[in-house]
């Protein structure tokens, strides 16, 4: 196979890089353990942040850590939620670099629980979804390392990327890497910046394992 037959299949591939059948990895024996939806019909991994959903407070508690702060929305009975959590969320690799990098809160689309923004609005979690513009889940909202908290600006203004539906392994992983490396800065096609990727990648003879 030629290298440029091999990026041609590879961009391809990307392409399709939403939804579709878990590949090899479902299976996976290195996995870590599934977690059952809750009572709320929410996956709640281990180490999701246990919030009082003030988001400045929350961003400035990443930030301390040297974090940035991503919101991961979800519903009750939502099946690419429930892969997220299956198959992704899973994965050693994934989970490592997202705990290292990141402080993950979890969001309840139809929650009714208490969140203030970051302009200091104090709402709901469903109210605050419509306020961000929230329609699908999971949407992932990424937020910079460093904010300007006293702008008082609302969340949907201060994130730097978001991340709606499933996503294969690959795309889900890399798509934290694009925030936590600026990406967006040199490259706001986030589609582009992971083409660029792979072929980087393949330049390099490292495996491109979307799965």
């Amino acid at each position: 196979m030629t290298f440029r037959f091999a990026i041609n299949i590879f961009i391809l591939a990307l392409g399709l890089g939403l939804g579709g059948v878990p590949g090899p990895a479902s299976a996976d024996k290195h996995q870590l353990p599934y977690v059952e939806a809750n009572e709320e019909g929410l996956h709640v991994q281990p180490w999701f942040k246990s919030s009082f959903l003030d988001l400045a407070e929350d961003a400035r508690e990443a930030a301390a850590e040297g974090k940035q702060l991503v919101l991961f929305w979800e519903q009750k009975g939502c099946p690419y939620c429930r892969e997220m959590h299956r198959v992704n969320l899973r994965i050693p690799e994934i989970v490592d670099y997202i705990r290292k990098n990141f402080v993950v809160v979890q969001m309840n689309l139809w929650g009714d629980k208490e969140v203030t923004d970051f302009d200091g609005q104090v709402t709901t979690e469903k109210k605050l979804a419509r306020k961000y513009r929230v329609q699908f889940t999971p949407t992932l909202q990424f937020f910079p390392a460093k904010l300007d908290i006293a702008s008082k600006k609302p969340g949907h203004d201060i994130e730097v990327w978001r991340l709606t539906g499933y996503w294969k392994p690959f795309h889900f992983k890399n798509s934290f890497v694009y925030a936590r490396d600026k990406g967006y800065e040199t490259e706001p096609n986030f589609q582009r910046w992971l083409q660029e990727l792979g072929r980087k990648m393949q330049a390099e003879g490292k495996e491109v394992k979307l799965w």
